[in-house]
């Protein structure tokens, strides 16, 4: 692996930028002269020698309106054997789609991979090295880092794993995406939602609640066992090359699936699976559902599918088994398989979509609501937060849990169910209320406490001779009137009743 460059290598961050805004992918086009291009990057980099700027300004991006001359050139006469197709790898590296995907990727964050890299040291890495990758990737040449193998417990027993590529990676990524998946996105099912422009998990839940409310309330629900750690290369790169004709691109992909994993130091090579953490995962899952997509709609089925995750609503259980059935065939073509255990046809409203439930209101309305299982683990979330052998103040507490609340509340704005949200937060004041009992220790403190903010002497002393029965008496009347809801507003924690839908 290559040395890279550190962050405090002499360059700042600032003029760092202006190299990728000036020509990290090249020439500047048809428009600007090179001479002009050449003064620009002098004048924001004074200190560089010329030795450093030419790798930046050689061999540029395909002129607007027609395709690069010297790009697949290069190609050639490196002796690549492949089709160059309309030249896309050369609009994956035009300056445009790179300055936008370096953006893209500094905004994500997100760990470093297997080199350690943050994205705080992409642009001094790029300072360096850039013309050499570029080089590669034109030449078809270039080879991915190994993935970073991490295990997320799941809230119901097992383990997610997430590959994380490096930084460098995850930046050509986001190049390759963005330039593909306008194409592809143009031709996918209006049934799938996940991870689409001007689409959304909440889309999705509204589209459900419309099949069900037309009358369909049996549904499908299927679940693919471990759907990313099961794709099967040559099926998804057979899908992929009916639409890309240019043969780097197709080959940078087969390498990025194929590249190894590192797990606890150990190397491991992979033979299966486009493993979750990468820009690119989420268009080559779609890709490959899309098979199932299109013969769903072929069939007339109404259906919603957001990635790994369908449903398919039906007016009856004996519909929902021949569906099933079907299913079955379908994704077995694309070698996947069905998780029986958590695939079942029922009533919509005893299954679960996206974290919601369904259920029937007066006059036949179909409503929505937190699913139990998504109750359970936001507790479960607040709990660890919450927990009062953690040694932090409850100004620290409140802090962490300000994010983590205003995200768990946009998520499930939909859910037309105040009441329930009400309780969560009547919960989560008790809890925080518990943690500063503790915080305070004894009655005496206790006692100057709730004094301290005017409560009679009466109720001063029933809050104060709890002993440490932290839980219990938070939910006495002294401390609610001593510490209300909105003393907690102040502190900046989101009340989840604040704002619920009326869609």
């Amino acid at each position: 692996m290559p040395e890279r460059a550190t962050p405090d290598d002499g360059r700042s961050e600032k003029s760092a930028e202006a190299v990728v805004a000036a020509g990290l992918a090249g020439s500047e086009g048809p428009n600007v002269k090179e001479g002009e291009a050449r003064s620009s990057l002098e004048g924001s980099m004074p200190q560089m020698s010329r030795q450093l700027e030419l790798p930046f300004m050689g061999r540029g991006e395909a002129p607007r309106g027609g395709r690069s001359v010297e790009g697949p050139t290069a190609a050639r006469a490196s002796g690549h054997p492949g089709n160059d197709g309309d030249g896309l790898m050369e609009r994956a590296l035009s300056r445009p789609n790179l300055k936008a995907a370096l953006k893209r990727v500094r905004k994500n964050k997100g760990s470093p991979g297997v080199d350690g890299m943050t994205t705080k040291e992409l642009l001094p890495y790029l300072w360096e090295h850039w013309a050499r990758i570029r080089e590669a990737l034109l030449a078809g040449k270039y080879q991915p880092s190994l993935v970073l193998r991490q295990q997320i417990p799941k809230s119901g027993g097992g383990v997610r794993e997430l590959g994380i590529p490096t930084v460098l990676d995850r930046f050509i990524q986001q190049a390759l995406l963005q330039v593909l998946q306008p194409g592809f996105d143009a031709t996918f099912s209006r049934h799938s939602y996940g991870f689409r422009p001007k689409r959304s998990a909440h889309d999705a839940v509204m589209a459900a609640k419309r099949y069900v409310q037309e009358g369909r309330r049996f549904v499908v629900d299927v679940d693919l066992e471990k759907f990313f750690d099961r794709v099967n290369h040559d099926v998804l790169m057979g899908r992929l090359a009916r639409r890309i004709r240019d043969d780097r691109v197709l080959g940078l992909i087969r390498r990025y699936l194929n590249a190894g994993v590192m797990a606890n130091g150990v190397v491991m090579e992979r033979y299966e699976g486009t493993p979750q953490g990468g820009p690119l995962s989420p268009l080559l899952a779609n890709v490959l559902l899309d098979e199932v997509d299109k013969e769903l709609e072929k069939r007339g089925h109404t259906f919603v599918r957001y990635a790994d995750d369908c449903n398919v609503y039906v007016r009856s259980r004996r519909s929902g088994q021949r569906v099933m059935g079907l299913l079955r065939q379908l994704f077995g073509r694309l070698r996947l398989r069905v998780n029986e255990e958590k695939s079942a046809v029922a009533r919509a409203g005893a299954r679960q979509f996206l974290g919601y439930r369904f259920w029937v209101a007066a006059g036949g309305a179909i409503r929505r609501r937190v699913a139990p299982q998504a109750l359970d683990e936001f507790k479960q979330r607040i709990r660890q937060i919450t927990r009062r052998n953690g040694g932090r103040s409850l100004a620290q507490v409140t802090k962490e849990l300000g994010p983590y609340l205003r995200g768990w509340r946009a998520y499930f704005q939909l859910a037309d169910t105040p009441g329930i949200l009400g309780d969560l937060d009547g919960w989560l004041h008790r809890r925080l209320r518990a943690l500063q009992l503790k915080h305070w220790k004894r009655g005496r403190t206790v006692f100057r406490e709730l004094r301290a903010r005017g409560l009679p002497e009466w109720l001063i002393t029933k809050g104060a001779g709890h002993g440490r029965r932290w839980w219990w008496a938070a939910g006495l009347g002294a401390m609610q009137t001593a510490l209300p809801g909105r003393y907690f507003d102040g502190l900046g924690v989101p009340r989840l009743a604040a704002t619920t839908s009326t869609l």
